[in-house]
């Protein structure tokens, strides 16, 4: 599943965001220029401001030279973003600057959301430590469609005042397909299970999924073993048996939910890495947004005590779908496992008495292994 590297230099563009997201993200480049000149991979790293502070500042979320940025990319590293914080902004600023603006302009529709538990971690999770012996699953999240892009949505008033919310879950076929197909790609090349989650059962753009997903394995992907489940089930057997699950597709939102309520097995939101890819290119390469799963954390921001490691493994996903460099991938996934096996810990991590690392401290326990 990995692309192949195309001859020009891979372009970067980091953009560290809200809250926490410069900090964590500072960790994650540090680790990315690493890889960059060990294995001597063409690649132009760009930085330039983006988020609340930025639009304090100029007026814009994504000044003019942001969005060339964008625009000449070939993957993002990104921080995060505060959408809450955002008082007195013109909504269509906010519209123009918004993540779901940055992914629909990237062309993204296929988030990747893996979850791997650690050894180390088994204390910290709440899942007894059977439970979570050797769960390795991936979340394939549509990105393009559903209740968070569908018209109309709004808040109004009806004729006597009182206000009303408005979202719509709307998804056409080929989205389905689109992401069925990519879902289905990355089963086989896993072991070859991939379960379809959707609730079929009372709306009609679920009904519609599980039929294009059966009609997809039918005629491209029988050697791949599918299991249709409701999203309400799925949310019961990731907490049952999670070891049953090697790729999860989902739409918009349940991907969305799903995925954060597995951080549970990780132990932490901090450990959870995101990749969202585009279709390929003429030259070969997806366009993507790299992540941490975590949001911003404003009550903690500025404190240094965040936990990278989320950025740090998303740094692992751009190295393996972006690079192609599966080595140097692989290589980084394991710095973060011996860094944990060591006992490095950041407090979202720690148990109550063990000393915990600042984000700082984190990033260079993990580069130690490096």
């Amino acid at each position: 599943m990995t692309p192949s590297a195309a001859t020009r230099p891979l372009h970067v563009l980091v953009l560290g965001g809200d809250g926490i997201g410069p900090e964590v993200t500072a960790q994650a480049l540090r680790v990315l220029r690493h890889m960059q000149a060990k294995y001597a991979l063409p690649m132009q790293i760009e930085e330039q401001p983006y988020g609340n502070a930025t639009w304090r500042a100029t007026g814009s979320l994504m000044p003019a030279a942001t969005h060339a940025a964008v625009d000449r990319t070939d993957a993002v590293l990104f921080g995060a973003v505060d959408s809450l914080d955002r008082a007195g902004m013109p909504a269509e600023e906010r519209a123009r600057g918004s993540l779901l603006s940055l992914r629909r302009r990237l062309g993204l529709f296929a988030n990747l959301r893996p979850v791997r538990t650690e050894r180390a971690l088994d204390e910290v999770s709440p899942f007894k430590p059977r439970t979570l012996a050797g769960v390795d699953l991936v979340f394939v999240r549509e990105l393009s469609g559903g209740v968070y892009y569908g018209e109309p949505r709004g808040i109004e008033r009806d004729a006597d005042g009182r206000r009303r919310g408005i979202n719509t879950h709307i998804y056409d076929e080929d989205q389905i397909i689109r992401a069925a197909r990519f879902a289905f790609a990355l089963a086989r090349g896993r072991r070859g299970v991939l379960t379809s989650v959707d609730k079929a059962n009372v709306m009609e753009a679920g009904a519609l999924w599980r039929q294009v997903v059966t009609a997809l394995h039918h005629d491209e992907f029988r050697d791949v073993k599918l299991d249709h489940m409701l999203a309400d089930t799925c949310g019961l057997m990731l907490n049952r048996d999670p070891k049953r699950f090697d790729v999860i597709l989902t739409d918009n939102l349940f991907g969305d939910v799903l995925s954060d309520a597995a951080a549970g097995m990780a132990g932490s939101l901090g450990m959870l890495p995101s990749g969202s890819l585009s279709v390929p290119k003429p030259d070969g390469r997806r366009r993507a947004l790299y992540e941490p799963v975590h949001g911003s954390a404003p009550d903690i921001a500025g404190k240094g005590v965040a936990n990278p490691l989320a950025a740090i493994l998303s740094v692992a996903l751009l190295l393996r779908w972006s690079a192609g460099v599966e080595a140097a991938a692989r290589e980084v996934e394991a710095a973060v496992t011996a860094a944990l096996d060591a006992g490095a810990r950041s407090a979202d991590i720690a148990l109550a008495g063990e000393p915990a690392l600042g984000t700082e401290a984190m990033g260079d326990a993990v580069l130690a292994r490096l």
